[in-house]
């Protein structure tokens, strides 16, 4: 959705109505890689934009392109928001808290701490950790794929921390990485809270609405670090990330996600949930320029094979159905 989060397939393809294929096959196929690819980017391009303004100035101005984007694909649904009980409002402003503005201001801080590979790799583990919390919270049947993804998202990320010694200053990486997690947490919030009210409401009308509500959030802590930045430092490029951060990472990969998802059958959509983690490794190296390490595939591999159990998981959940 966020990104994402952001983001998050891993619960939405469970949740997608199966159709039967037609002629728009390989365009929907394009929009669910894209769509995928463009969520994985948030990881790299947070790393640009946090190194380049404070967080929440670069936050505020992320959610309110998002919002601004989002807003006429989101409108067209506008007359559903007068069916919004209490309850799905709360919904939205619980999203908009964990969602937005936890996700993205963890996100930017934890960036700040690590390399782009290491975010990769720990962003990587968010199917794996929606289907813990959604067995521990939801009371979802535990199965084999799921205990065995969960078991592997934390066995790759250890094996990423073993191998940092010497890379990043231990503290330092450590709490980069936790930080990252917990914005992997948010986005877990995000999908779980979003698979209900998507139960009823467009979620293209949820992200646009939980983008808008979190602008005023961020502003206070913008208004907060703007003495310490000067919009002149920045160059072209920076600028370019911020645009895309929020135009294209929130907006635009939230829109070819939803409208591939509504077309696809779930099973289909479900096996391009690994876009995402390799979209984020391999941008990291081209955009960042990080250094290849072996540990950097052998930590992104053993998390990636839980993306994999997590995706079959979906594909035989929706085939049963």
């Amino acid at each position: 959705m966020r990104e994402a989060d952001a983001d998050s397939a891993t619960a939405k393809t469970h949740t997608a109505t199966p159709r039967p294929s037609s002629g728009a096959a390989i365009p929907v196929g394009i929009r669910l890689a894209l769509g995928m690819a463009i969520f994985g980017s948030a990881t790299p391009i947070s790393k640009i934009v946090t190194v380049a303004m404070p967080v929440f100035v670069g936050a505020a101005l992320r959610a309110t392109l998002g919002a601004l984007v989002l807003a006429p694909f989101a409108l067209r649904h506008q007359h559903r928001i007068r069916l919004f009980s209490g309850r799905d409002w709360l919904l939205v402003i619980l999203i908009a808290v964990f969602g937005m503005f936890g996700f993205t201001a963890l996100m930017l801080y934890g960036m700040r701490m690590v390399s782009g590979v290491v975010g990769a790799v720990v962003m990587s583990t968010t199917p794996a950790v929606t289907a813990g919390a959604s067995m521990l919270l939801f009371g979802d049947r535990p199965t084999w794929r799921k205990l065995a993804a969960v078991t592997l998202a934390i066995a790759g990320v250890l094996v990423l921390q073993i191998g940092q010694s010497g890379e990043v200053a231990g503290d330092s990486a450590l709490l980069g990485a936790a930080l990252v997690f917990g914005a992997v947490c948010c986005e877990v919030a995000y999908t779980l809270l979003g698979k209900k009210m998507s139960e009823h409401a467009d979620p293209v009308l949820v992200a646009f609405l939980a983008a808008a509500l979190s602008v005023p959030i961020f502003v206070p802590f913008a208004i907060w670090q703007w003495p310490d930045f000067d919009p002149a430092a920045p160059g072209w490029g920076d600028w370019m990330a911020v645009v895309w951060y929020g135009v294209g990472t929130l907006a635009l990969g939230s829109w070819l996600w939803y409208s591939g998802l509504a077309k696809a059958e779930g099973a289909v959509a479900a096996a391009f949930m690994g876009v995402m983690p390799a979209s984020a490794l391999m941008l990291s190296y081209v955009l960042l320029g990080e250094e290849f390490r072996w540990i950097h595939l052998a930590g992104f591999a053993t998390v990636f094979g839980g993306v994999l159990l997590i995706s079959w998981e979906h594909r035989r959940m929706a085939r049963s159905e």
